[in-house]
């Protein structure tokens, strides 16, 4: 005789292993919510964080004209006199809309005199009209000195160099660690095994420093240089607790913050984001870390511009993680400030 089973249970606990490749799952939702196209920002927007070096000018400016960019700083990735043919290259072909952030160029650091060099190139790149510097990650994660001890991101022989960008009225711009998953197993409880499975280099489970003690070192780096001003990309790389990142803000009245590439993380948490867009209004600058394309700036708009629900965020090809964001829909007063006035602050230090 069969034993009775129970409907509602059946359906409730019913399970399957499915054969279907992650790469291949697309789906498509079914909610019928508003779309809104934000065709151009609401103002003259800065996009304060992007990478130019491989992109053409009259390309770029194309898209800009068409969304309302204003001006858009190119972080160049080169060094040496590179950086400085990307600059002019700019330049050349619009003065007013493009400007320059340099990189820190750790390719000699093994030879003498190294730290007094650096002092020298940041005054070159003042002098050539650049609007900041910047340290990227490999601070902390790969570099080594000529002992072979992982460079700190606090490393003393690097507090002139932030003094004389202080004095210079240069902004140092820091990329410092990476999001929150990078720092942890590439396995299927990481919400961003994908990205992670495309990029493997960018995963630095068990690095020689956490992430913890990356971020604390380069926390202390700003108390120390009062008169320098500072940049953290990315939200700080805590834009998965903006707790943190306001009460460092709070400490630092030196600090700003961009928000290039954190739109997927922003997004999902869209009260929370709002509550700190506007309390931090004065401290944000608009900034897409992504490559210029019309869309990708008008996705940005409709997060920032909108009430939209359970949109796709901006992003390159492979993507953060499976999910969508919701727009935050901030007044005219904080988009003023976000898109433009508090770059302007940054662009105009010297």
């Amino acid at each position: 005789m069969a034993e009775n089973t129970d409907k509602f249970i059946d359906m409730v606990t019913a399970s399957a292993r499915v054969e279907l490749p992650l790469s291949d799952f697309a789906p498509r939702h079914g909610l019928r919510v508003r779309n809104t196209t934000v065709e151009r920002a609401k103002f003259p927007c800065i996009d304060y964080h992007n990478h130019l070096d491989a992109q053409t000018p009259r390309d770029v400016l194309t898209i800009m004209d068409a969304c309302n960019i204003e001006r858009v700083v190119n972080i160049t990735m080169q060094t040496g006199e590179a950086a400085f043919e990307v600059h002019r290259k700019f330049k050349a072909a619009a003065p007013n809309r493009f400007e320059t952030i340099a990189w820190f160029d750790w390719s000699d650091q093994h030879e003498t005199g190294f730290w007094e060099r650096s002092l020298e190139r940041l005054e070159r790149f003042a002098d050539a009209a650049f609007r900041g510097i910047k340290l990227w990650k490999d601070l902390g994660l790969t570099l080594r000195d000529a002992n072979g001890e992982m460079l700190r991101v606090d490393d003393e022989r690097l507090a002139p160099f932030f003094e004389k960008a202080g004095e210079l009225g240069m902004p140092v711009m820091f990329h410092t660690a990476d999001p929150d998953a990078f720092f942890l197993p590439i396995d299927r409880f990481n919400e961003r095994y994908e990205e992670l499975a495309a990029h493997p280099d960018w995963g630095f489970y068990g690095s020689h420093f956490s992430k913890d003690e990356l971020l604390a070192q380069r926390d202390s780096v700003f108390p120390r240089h009062p008169k320098t001003t500072f940049v953290c990309a990315h939200l700080a790389e805590k834009s998965e607790d903006l707790a943190y990142v306001g009460r460092l803000l709070d400490l630092n009245p030196n600090l700003f913050v961009d928000i290039g590439a954190r739109t997927a993380e922003l997004g999902r948490q869209p009260y929370t984001s709002r509550e700190f867009f506007l309390k931090y209004a004065d401290r944000i600058v608009f900034g897409t870390d992504l490559v210029p394309d019309i869309e990708m700036y008008r996705l940005h708009f409709r997060f920032l511009e909108t009430r939209d629900e359970y949109f796709d965020y901006p992003s390159h090809a492979s993507r953060q993680g499976r999910w969508q964001i919701y727009g935050i829909d901030l007044p005219d007063d904080v988009l003023k400030k976000l898109y433009r006035e508090n770059a302007l602050r940054l662009l105009e230090a010297r």
